[in-house]
Parts: C-alpha cells; structure tokens; sequence
C-alpha cells in the first residue's frame, strides 16, 4: 500500500528542495528522517514535515508497520511564480523571480 502527503506553494526554489530529495530518495523513513536532521539547509526542514505527515497518513489508515515504510518517491515540481520589479540605473528595472514548488512524497 502506497501512502502520500503534499506540500503545495512552498515558497523555495525547486532546485533547492531537489539537491535535499536525492538524499532521501529510496531510504527507510527513519533513516531518511535521520539524514534530513543533519541537514542545514531550509529545504530540509520542508522535506522533514512532508515526510513525517506521509508517515501520519501510513498510521491514520492503520499500515500494518509504519517503521518498514520506505520512501518510494520524492518529487518537487514548480509552482506558481511570482514576478517583482527591483529599480536599476538610467530608469531601468530587472525582473526578480521568487519561485515555489509542490513537495510530493510517497511511502510504501
């Protein structure tokens, strides 16, 4: 049995959270959990709570052993982004791109 959480509209970049993911990527979830502890990066921190509410879900729906769960899939796609204008010289302006991404993570 397959079980999943999202995080949609997390304000960090995709590329971010993708370089945490491939650390995750095919672990037990303790021991994913383990590895995102040490980890400095924000990124972590976000994949830490995705992981741990899929985990909630495995035990809402009474999984026969949450702790053999392993982390089947970690994807992180775009979201919606929005555009600021920042002033430069001589009248000009440069846009400013503040991205977000959709966290999914599936436990099996």
């Amino acid at each position: 049995m397959i079980y999943k959480a999202v995080y949609r509209y997390a304000r960090i970049s995709p590329q971010k959270v993708r370089l945490i993911a491939d650390l995750v990527r095919n672990k037990t979830v303790d021991e994913a959990l383990s590895v995102l502890r040490f980890q400095p990066q924000r990124a972590a921190r976000m994949l830490e709570q995705v992981i741990r509410s899929a985990l909630a879900n495995a035990e809402d729906k009474r999984a026969a052993d949450p702790g053999r769960l392993s982390v089947v899939e970690v994807c992180v796609d775009g979201g919606p982004v929005m555009k600021r204008m920042r002033p430069k010289s001589r009248g000009m302006s440069s846009i400013i791109l503040k991205r977000s991404s959709h966290i999914r993570v599936t436990l099996g």
